[in-house]
């Protein structure tokens, strides 16, 4: 394609967990007052740790540190040459800064601090749950998406309500007080012996499953507020393990599909009570767990239900990656944020989304 001279090339590099993502974006600045910019994707490169950390039922910090500095400069490699782009084209980089896996976020900042000091690039540092939230937006049919709006963010480490007051403008209304819903996914699944990820295992053994028949909590789901708790549910489930070893298929199904039902009721509850006590009339769905067809089906019921929208991210965006990283890099550089030079930005495992401020 051709890129004009007032389009802003961003690349964005994405290490925080088990995915390595590497993608280059031309953003463009909105056409009017009140939409969002513009964004086409020119070249995307994305490894996937799953078969690595599967033997252990889950992510091994130091194996996928190792793993992301095997790849990451083939990835990025691979990404130019889609793009027919030199690497001395890019205006921008954007990179996790974190929350994340100390070591893996270490990975992909030395690289984007390697590329800004050796070709005198400015640096985005990116919060990663900030970038699964705008990811949402990069599709053309939200673009003249307004603010304030809601976003559930619901992944293997989080599970969050907030409002988003306007690019780097989020105010956390409800939060897990202990496992995710993605975590309850994972352990699941190894309880039940269907291997990681949990997610994508989960939803695929509870098709043929009967959710009504084991009777599941769903917890803080009639309690005031918007706040989360899914370690219970995860106890109940194996309770019911135990209680019904040696497990056949049909247990395994039917435990499966009820715990998928408990947690999406529990989601879509908490979340049109916060549209509804907050008078917002848009929410938007982001993070691995968004990909959940039963999730996104509910949502969507309810949604048509109380005259509401909801946004989801495409499905190739629900997983860690690298396009949704350089456009939340874009958004907050045309939004005002400044750009830092290599050198000043370091990883943050730990970072709370609604501590990030926009300076201008």
């Amino acid at each position: 394609m051709t890129i004009s001279a007032s389009q802003l090339i961003v690349l964005g590099i994405e290490t925080s967990c088990d995915e390595t993502g590497i993608a280059i974006l031309a953003v463009s600045a909105a056409d009017s007052a009140g939409e969002l910019p513009r964004a086409t994707l020119l070249g995307q490169a994305l490894h996937s740790q799953v078969s690595l950390h599967q033997l252990y039922g889950g992510v091994v910090p130091e194996l996928a540190s190792r793993d992301h500095l095997l790849r990451i400069v083939p990835l990025l490699q691979a990404c130019l040459v889609e793009a027919q782009i030199p690497l001395a084209r890019i205006d921008l980089i954007g990179v996790t800064q974190g929350p994340g896996l100390a070591g893996a976020l270490l990975v992909g900042n030395s690289v984007a601090h390697g590329i800004g000091a050796g070709l005198q690039k400015p640096i985005v540092g990116i919060h990663h749950l900030e970038a699964h939230l705008l990811s949402a937006l990069i599709d053309p049919a939200a673009r003249a998406l307004t603010f304030p709006f809601l976003a559930l963010l619901v992944s293997g480490g989080h599970t969050q309500i907030m409002r988003v007051n306007g690019i780097g403008a989020y105010e956390l209304l409800g939060d897990t007080i202990d496992d995710a819903a993605g975590e309850a996914f994972d352990k699941t699944a190894q309880l039940l012996g269907l291997g990681y990820p949990g997610g994508p295992a989960i939803a695929a053994c509870a098709e043929n499953g009967t959710a009504a028949r084991f009777k599941l909590p769903r917890p803080l789901k009639h309690r005031p507020g918007f706040d989360f708790s899914f370690a219970g549910l995860k106890t109940a489930v194996l309770t019911q393990v135990q209680r019904h070893q040696p497990l056949t298929p049909k247990d395994r199904s039917d435990l499966a599909a009820g715990l998928q039902a408990a947690i999406v009721d529990v989601l879509v509850s908490k979340s049109m009570a916060a549209l509804d006590a907050t008078g917002i009339d848009t929410l938007v769905v982001a993070g691995g767990v968004s990909a959940n067809q039963m999730l996104r089906s509910t949502l969507a019921s309810a949604s048509e239900r109380r005259q509401v929208r909801v946004l989801f991210p495409p499905p190739a965006l629900c997983t860690d990656n690298g396009v949704m990283i350089a456009w939340a890099a874009g958004l907050r550089h045309l939004a005002g944020e400044p750009a830092k030079p290599a050198g000043v930005i370091l990883a943050q495992p730990r970072w709370d989304l609604s501590s990030v401020g926009l300076s201008v």
